[in-house]
């Protein structure tokens, strides 16, 4: 599957029809970000069954908002719908790599029950 830019029109739509998402939030004007592309890119090419997208900040404010962008580039991974994964900055091909292994690995059903575990635990805080 290519990069993908995701809008707020379009976002929910491609996500849900993919099991792993993997979210590029940037900006033209960040250099950091010009240089983590190509990376980004040459990882999307070696997973073709996983939705690489990118969220351009400057244009698509709400869903920045929504995900709490404070710095750029920030990646979200996303599985089954879950945001398993986030972190601001650059991220190295194989660390990206070794992410993704991870995350295809992970046991969705263990995840879902820790975050009922810890929400039931918030409620009698």
């Amino acid at each position: 599957m290519a990069l993908e830019d995701l809008t707020a029109e379009n976002f929910d739509e491609r996500v849900k029809d993919n099991e792993i998402t993997i979210i590029d939030f940037w900006a033209p004007w960040c250099g950091p970000c010009r240089s983590f592309a190509p990376v980004y890119e040459k990882t999307a090419a070696e997973f073709p069954d996983i939705l690489f997208g990118k969220v351009n900040t400057e244009e698509e404010e709400a869903l920045a908002g929504h995900f709490q962008i404070r710095s750029i580039p920030t990646i979200f991974i996303l599985k089954e719908n879950v945001v398993v994964f986030q972190q601001p900055g650059v991220i190295p091909e194989e660390g990206l790599k070794d992410l993704i292994k991870q995350v295809q690995d992970l046991d969705m059903e263990t995840v879902r029950a820790e975050m009922a575990k810890q929400q039931a635990e918030q409620a009698t805080e």
